[in-house]
């Protein structure tokens, strides 16, 4: 089994080691200082406390890497569409292309029947690059739980969290499914496959959608916003205006809001990636965790009046920093 994590960062690392020390032919993409340690000195892991490191196949050129059975696709959402035509040397016929990436993604309506099977998400695949050159029959949902951090280039610090489930879009246990699960259980990593991916896409996407964008413009940490008397109302009517969309979808959320908010606090005085990206200058997943549900809410004719509300202010906050066109 060949597989090769396309954007080898903290995520994408992670699962590189695990992969590589299981035995597997993993490869890695990834570029600049943090490609370069990793080509001189290999890869090194922090976990529990332990240091492991790694000697890995990385390189920012895919023709080197040849056709793949699976592209683990770890980008952030915004940086998936430009670099679609880089990924063709590794997609052979049989390839599966897993997609790693936060928010809605962009097969979300394929094999999920109904009047709106087949519905583009623009805001996550703008010109239909992934839909048109991977194809949706080639996908194989992912949800990423782990939190991870690169310290320093070609390190990786695991904080926690080791679970990848997987689902078909169709829901279906495949073969193709089942045979990843097994080799990253064989690395030492969760990867249930799941009948209805889709509910745990919600759930994740659930804070996301709300605690990202309010840490941004707030600069505060989940557990004040999440009990701040101003902004927990806030995430509230978010989380509840994109429960309406998703429910319309046929989507059942496991838990509550308020449960959910209570699980946000109890992470602590944590950064969210938005404000953590905003802080040092680099692009924020505005549409895949924000735009996206607004989309979703016009196709399913959901009004969401606080969505668009703090959409706005995070689109503007984005650009007066230069970091959204």
């Amino acid at each position: 089994m060949k597989i090769c994590v396309f954007g080898a960062g903290a995520i994408g690392g992670y699962m590189g080691v695990k992969l590589a020390q299981a035995g597997v032919d993993v490869s890695l993409v990834a570029r600049g200082p943090h490609l370069a340690a990793m080509q001189q000195n290999g890869l090194r892991l922090i976990e529990d406390e332990q240091e492991h490191t790694v000697s890995v196949t990385a390189s920012d050129t895919p023709e080197d890497l040849g056709e793949q059975d699976y592209i683990i696709v770890t980008l952030k959402a915004h940086s998936v569409p430009p670099v679609v035509e880089k990924m063709s040397p590794l997609i052979g016929p049989n390839t599966t292309v897993v997609s790693g990436v936060n928010g809605v993604p962009w097969w979300y309506f394929h094999k999920l029947g109904g009047p709106l099977e087949g519905t583009r998400v623009h805001s996550v695949d703008p010109g239909d690059a992934q839909w048109n050159l991977f194809g949706p029959d080639n996908v194989l949902g992912c949800v990423v739980y782990p939190a991870t951090e690169v310290i320093e280039p070609g390190v990786i610090k695991h904080i926690e969290g080791n679970r990848f489930s997987l689902g078909e879009p169709d829901g279906s246990k495949s073969e193709r499914a089942l045979a990843l699960s097994k080799a990253l259980s064989a690395a030492g990593l969760k990867a249930p496959v799941r009948p209805k991916l889709r509910d745990e896409i919600w759930l994740k996407l659930w804070g996301n959608l709300s605690f990202n964008p309010i840490s941004a413009l707030t600069h505060a940490t989940l557990d004040v916003l999440c009990n701040d008397q101003g902004t927990r109302p806030i995430a509230r009517a978010m989380m509840l205006e994109a429960q309406g969309i998703a429910e319309k979808l046929g989507v059942k959320f496991a838990i509550d809001v308020e449960r959910r908010i209570d699980g946000g606090s109890a992470v602590g005085a944590h950064r969210t990636s938005m404000l953590q990206d905003l802080d040092q200058g680099r692009p924020m997943e505005i549409d895949a965790l924000v735009t996206s549900v607004q989309e979703l809410g016009r196709i399913t004719g959901t009004p969401t009046p606080i969505i668009d509300t703090i959409l706005g202010l995070i689109r503007l906050r984005a650009r007066t920093a230069g970091l959204y066109l």
